[in-house]
């Protein structure tokens, strides 16, 4: 089939690769005209055939926004949009509804894998009509792992992403679990090659996993972590994460640490310890550290 891939960014680009890969036609845009087949969406919607699919990678928020807009005008009754960026759930069905009113089909896609994904396939969590989800099947089939895992219908637009936000939680709880367990066994002395403590345990253990492959990689790079800084970003949807836990009175109270984790993180010097320092020394007399 032929496809419109909008974003060609580290996942875009690679994604488009793959599914050239499988034998389908990819016409690829990004406003880096290195990157791009095409120079505008409607040079790009111009070269497709009907009925059109366009698969969006460009960041959630304002430019998936004014992207979709753009599509809006350009494509056809019977088309369709694929939202495969990280948008939020929420902005799902407001973009199916606009695109729904000239008769354009809209589907919501997760996609994880990251920069593994151009060999080794992309996990795929999609929302739509059965009627939209066919008409990008052979793309979500090229792009999958190999197998009969790695892809599912999750539900109505907006699944597809309140999905790969529920995942990414879990993503944020196993990483600060195995970082804490890493800091611990650095701490101790009678640990003596923390690296190869955490290589056994990818084998045989009920743990292992390929976050901990990863965790391994990282190691082999540099054994006690001595060139990176404590610093670590998060993209949103953690945030978004225990925002539906709040509203849908859900405990999440593992991906809640550990999304404030990465905001202790940022502080050089914690302002909420700097009072924790002042009422032990207030009620029990306990020393002070002064700058």
């Amino acid at each position: 089939m032929e496809l419109g891939l909008v974003g060609l960014g580290k996942m875009g680009g690679n994604m488009r690769e793959r599914i050239r890969r499988a034998g389908h036609t990819v016409i690829g845009y990004d406003r880096n005209p290195d990157l791009a087949d095409v120079h505008s969406l409607s040079e790009l919607v111009g070269k497709l055939k009907g009925p059109r699919v366009v698969w969006v990678m460009v960041p959630a928020g304002a430019a998936t926004q004014s992207t979709v807009d753009e599509l809006a005008e350009l494509l056809e009754p019977g088309d369709v949009v694929v939202d495969g960026g990280n948008s939020r759930w929420t902005d799902d069905e407001k973009h199916a509804e606009e695109l729904a009113a000239k008769g354009i089909g809209f589907v919501d896609c997760g996609v994880s894998g990251g920069v593994w994904g151009l060999e080794n396939g992309y996990a795929l969590m999609y929302g739509g009509d059965a009627e939209n989800v066919a008409k990008v099947q052979p793309v979500f089939d090229a792009l999958k792992p190999e197998g009969d895992l790695g892809a599912v219908h999750a539900g109505k637009v907006g699944a597809g992403h309140f999905a790969k936000m529920v995942h990414n939680g879990i993503e944020y709880a196993m990483m600060q679990a195995y970082a804490e367990g890493w800091e611990l066994l650095e701490k101790v002395d009678s640990v003596t090659d923390v690296r190869e403590v955490f290589r056994s345990w990818q084998e045989g253990t009920v743990i292992r996993s390929w976050l901990l492959d990863l965790a391994v990689n990282a190691l082999d790079e540099d054994e006690h972590l001595d060139r990176l800084k404590g610093f670590a970003q998060d993209s949103g949807e953690g945030r978004w994460t225990v925002e539906a836990a709040i509203d849908n009175a859900v405990p999440l109270p593992a991906i809640t640490a550990s999304l404030f984790a990465r905001f202790a993180s940022r502080q050089e010097d914690s302002p909420q310890m700097k009072m924790i320092a002042a009422l032990r020394n207030q009620f029990g007399g306990h020393a002070v550290e002064k700058k």
